[in-house]
């Protein structure tokens, strides 16, 4: 009876494991099927390297370079804001937070990351376009509040990633440290967090995804304007906010474009992954 548990399951485990591999073999095919022909018709650096995105005019102009800066700047920024700032936090909760603190302050943290990408954009809507209206002028819709705005939503993947990959060095390390005459700063900054770089290199491969990746906040912030970057004050438009903004009323090769759109941002995705584990490998 307990082999026949242990097959079963096995055969469970082994089904998931092909229904996740399917999946993604079915996002592929359909991205791609889809998108290649638009390239094809448009003309691969036509799309690529365009700056004109006019689906309206005749013939059309379809061109994502502006969006392909806007969503490298933007995610560029939101890095630059919430790196280190979730770094230092996972170091905080990891290593100098009291138990007490900590049972408040570690929900507080998981917290964000089920607060819906709506409400976020509401809350950059509300409060950081004014903000940035006000003391860095411009209109507030632009790359730095939305820098900001993701920079604020990629926190919770970077602190519990790298508060895991902390906790995971052995306390040797530590202690180690400690016992050869370095002060605790010197131990954690110079030992532990050290031992723990691919997983806090792995938190912020994971908040790049999170940043490139958003849609409905930044649409809501960065002025949605399909041109080409003009400064951090002005509006911006990314792949992402492209493809939802227009992909409700889009039809022929509009439509097959915006997938064309998706095999883009699904090809950085993989690249930026692809990244990770070549530098990782490197490492070991």
């Amino acid at each position: 009876m307990k082999q026949f548990r242990e097959s079963a399951m096995r055969l469970v485990f082994f089904i998931a494991a092909l229904t996740s591999i399917l999946a993604v073999l079915l996002i592929c095919v359909f991205l791609f099927a889809n998108g290649i022909p638009a390239m094809s018709k448009v003309g691969f650096f036509d799309f690529i390297l365009g700056e004109n995105w006019a689906p309206q005019d005749v013939p059309p102009s379809f061109g994502i370079l502006p969006m392909i800066l806007g969503s490298v700047y933007i995610t560029a920024g939101a890095l630059i804001i919430g790196v280190p700032i979730g770094i230092l936090t996972a170091v905080f909760l990891a290593k100098y937070c009291p138990q007490r603190a900590h049972r408040i302050l570690k929900p507080a943290v998981d917290l964000l990351a089920g607060i819906p990408s709506v409400v976020y954009g509401f809350f950059g809507l509300v409060v950081l376009v004014p903000f940035v209206r006000d003391n860095f002028g411009g209109d507030g819709s632009s790359i730095l509040t939305a820098s900001i705005l993701l920079g604020i939503m990629i926190l919770p993947t970077i602190v519990s990633v790298s508060e895991s990959a902390i906790r995971a060095v052995p306390q040797e390390y530590y202690e180690n440290a400690v016992a050869l005459g370095a002060t605790h700063e010197r131990a954690v900054f110079r030992v532990v967090l050290p031992a723990a770089k691919s997983g806090v290199f792995a938190s912020v491969v994971l908040g790049v995804g999170r940043a490139i990746g958003e849609a409905m906040a930044v649409i809501m912030v960065a002025g949605n304007q399909a041109r080409m970057p003009a400064g951090l004050l002005k509006g911006i438009r990314t792949l992402t906010t492209n493809i939802v903004t227009e992909m409700g009323y889009a039809a022929d090769l509009h439509r097959e474009v915006l997938i064309a759109t998706g095999v883009v941002l699904f090809v950085f995705i993989l690249i930026i992954n692809i990244s990770f584990s070549l530098i990782k490998r490197r490492q070991k």
